[in-house]
């Protein structure tokens, strides 16, 4: 994974699969915030959709994963952990709510 795919020598750019999966990353991670606009206007209020979660999750993992793996650097590390922590248990968080809301008998 770390044997390049291709490179750009007038760039000094090399791609590597570890780079695509930290650029996916990147992309969803940043692309969650679209959804997050787009909800919020839809709904003419302030919302966070359960996609965005799943956005944020996704992406953190894909980061942590380049950072481990490709780059091997702390830093990448510890900075997406506790994005991917809060995700993880705003995901859960709202996966209960919605449950409960099933659960709950109407009146």
């Amino acid at each position: 994974m770390d044997s390049p795919l291709f490179e750009v020598p007038s760039l000094g750019l090399t791609i590597t699969m570890w780079k695509i999966i930290g650029y996916f990353g990147v992309a969803v991670f940043g692309s969650r915030w679209l959804v997050q606009v787009f909800a919020t206007h839809r709904a003419k209020k302030v919302t966070m959709p359960r996609l965005f979660w799943y956005m944020s999750l996704t992406g953190s993992l894909c980061l942590i994963s380049y950072f481990i793996w490709g780059k091997n650097d702390s830093v990448g590390i510890l900075s997406n952990l506790f994005p991917a922590t809060i995700a993880f248990y705003n995901l859960i968080t709202d996966i209960r709510h919605a449950k409960s809301q099933q659960i709950a008998p109407s009146e």
